[in-house]
């Protein structure tokens, strides 16, 4: 299973679109801050969760079970990750995930903590601490296996982020 990872679109429907069209995930996943309506965001298999920026009246977190994994989605704001990760951590495993995707600080990073992948896929069109805007993929091999890759919006990998990770299957 592909699923595709976005956060802080901040208004560009048309490039989120591309970038939805380009990946053809089985799932896609936004992070929050898309600044659009909600009937401009992308069609077919979608979560998404508000963010500090958006006005629609979406979810502020979400759960989703792809496959064997269970992911958590949140815009991170409301829990403080830009000093740490372990509220989004605890929130992830008290409802039994294995992952939990993030955005807010528009910089990508990809780290396994304590059985709970955390990602945050940074900004698809503002980067901030980072050269490039991006995104992130996830690729599901088999039940325990997943890859995690970062893309700058072209389509062009970013070689030093992601990489291979064994998760353990929630009871």
């Amino acid at each position: 299973m592909r699923v595709l990872i976005v956060s802080d679109s901040h208004g560009q429907g048309e490039l989120l679109r591309t970038v939805v069209d380009r990946v053809d995930a089985d799932h896609v996943i936004h992070c929050g801050d898309f600044c659009t309506e909600a009937s401009h965001l992308p069609t077919g298999s979608l979560t998404v969760v508000r963010g500090n920026c958006d006005w629609e009246e979406v979810r502020e977190e979400a759960y989703w079970d792809g496959g064997p994994h269970r992911f958590y989605v949140t815009h991170g704001h409301r829990h403080q990750v830009r000093s740490t990760l372990l509220p989004i951590q605890y929130r992830a495993q008290e409802n039994g995930a294995d992952i939990a995707c993030y955005g807010h600080t528009h910089y990508p990073l990809c780290e396994q903590a304590d059985g709970v992948l955390l990602i945050n896929p940074g900004s698809l069109v503002d980067p901030r601490g980072f050269p490039h805007p991006s995104y992130a993929i996830l690729e599901m091999e088999g039940e325990e296996a997943v890859t995690v890759a970062f893309y700058t919006p072209d389509g062009t990998l970013i070689p030093e982020r992601g990489g291979a990770y064994t998760l353990h299957l929630r009871s």
